[in-house]
């Protein structure tokens, strides 16, 4: 179990339908195990920088859940240190729902899916917003060359806990990045197989 995960994600009333439902002590044992200092290792590193997206949970000051998708190149997630995170967060819709409720409260959950390979990674962190006219070297560090977006302004991500998710029920998806090596053996292949007919219609 990944470190203070288990700290934060198990509240009392988490271990209590832990206990309701026969899963109690199987999670315990591993909670001792999961504090301590928190900091990335390689193999997070290298999948959080291999995404293209992740999805933010915030809370409203009213108490609402809010989940949003954050999309861009791959890697525009940045792991600056082995305990903070960043990105240059684009002009979207304009409604600012996730950055209201961050200026209330500052905690985020985000969850980070490879459909592909059917593994996810969910982390905590508390966010600190900085707009984009207020430290333009940070945003010169976070910006993504050649990607066509107005950025409005960074976010920092104090990281708190995270832990990987067993593969179950996850359905795999393929992107079109993905797909692409294997479309085109397929077109080689076709390609080859036109040709031979062509000739075979010629000698004919």
């Amino acid at each position: 179990m990944a470190k203070n995960f288990a700290q934060i994600a198990f509240t009392d009333s988490v271990k209590a339908a832990q206990q309701h439902y026969g899963s109690r002590r199987q999670q315990e044992r591993g909670e001792s195990r999961g504090a301590g200092e928190m900091q990335l290792s390689e193999a997070e590193i290298e999948f959080i920088g291999e995404r293209d997206g992740f999805y933010m949970a915030t809370v409203s000051e009213t108490g609402w859940p809010y989940v949003q998708f954050r999309g861009g190149p791959q890697g525009f997630l940045k792991v600056l240190d082995a305990q903070t995170l960043g990105f240059a967060d684009f002009r979207g819709n304009t409604q600012y729902l996730s950055v209201g409720n961050l200026n209330h409260n500052g905690r985020a959950a985000l969850f980070f899916m490879d459909y592909a390979n059917r593994v996810r990674l969910k982390l905590w962190a508390t966010v600190t917003i900085v707009d984009a006219a207020d430290d333009a070297d940070l945003i010169k560090r976070l910006a993504m060359p050649g990607y066509r977006a107005r950025i409005e302004r960074a976010m920092l991500l104090k990281l708190e806990a995270f832990d990987w998710n067993c593969q179950q029920h996850i359905t795999p998806r393929f992107t079109e990045a993905e797909i692409a090596p294997l479309l085109a053996q397929f077109t080689t292949r076709i390609q080859e197989l036109e040709a031979e007919v062509a000739a075979l219609k010629g000698v004919g």
